[in-house]
C-alpha cells in the first residue's frame, strides 16, 4: 500500500473550466490528490487582458509545470480533442519528465 494517495496534475485550455472542476471532483472522491490550474481566464472575458499582465502569465505558466513535477501522472482535459498551445507545451513537459499522460478525449 502506497504512503501517500497518487498525485495527478490537471492540464487542459483554462476555457474548459467546467471540465476540469469534474475532473477534479471525481479524481478527488476518489481518493486522489489533484492539482490544477488557479486562475481561470478566458479569452471572452471582456476584461481578461486588464486582469493579468503578461508577467503573471509566465509565472503561472511556470508554476503550472512546477505542478507536473509534483504529479505522479497527468490528465489532460480536452473535449472534442481540442489542445491549444500552453497545453501542448505542458504535454511536452510531462513527457520529457517521464510523467504518464492521459487524456479525457481523443485527438
Amino acid at each position: 500500500m502506497p504512503d501517500r494517495p497518487e498525485i495527478v496534475c490537471i492540464c487542459g485550455s483554462t476555457r474548459f473550466v467546467d471540465e476540469m472542476s469534474a475532473a477534479n471532483r471525481d479524481l478527488t472522491f476518489a481518493g486522489v490528490i489533484v492539482v490544477a490550474p488557479g486562475v481561470f481566464l478566458r479569452a471572452e472575458d471582456h476584461e481578461a487582458d486588464e486582469l493579468i499582465t503578461n508577467e503573471q502569465k509566465t509565472a503561472l505558466d511556470a508554476l503550472h509545470l512546477r505542478k507536473i513535477d509534483l504529479a505522479d501522472r497527468v490528465l489532460v482535459v480536452n473535449p472534442g480533442g481540442y489542445i491549444g498551445e500552453s497545453t501542448s507545451r505542458e504535454i511536452a513537459y510531462a513527457h520529457a519528465t517521464g510523467k504518464p499522460t492521459s487524456f479525457t478525449d481523443p485527438f
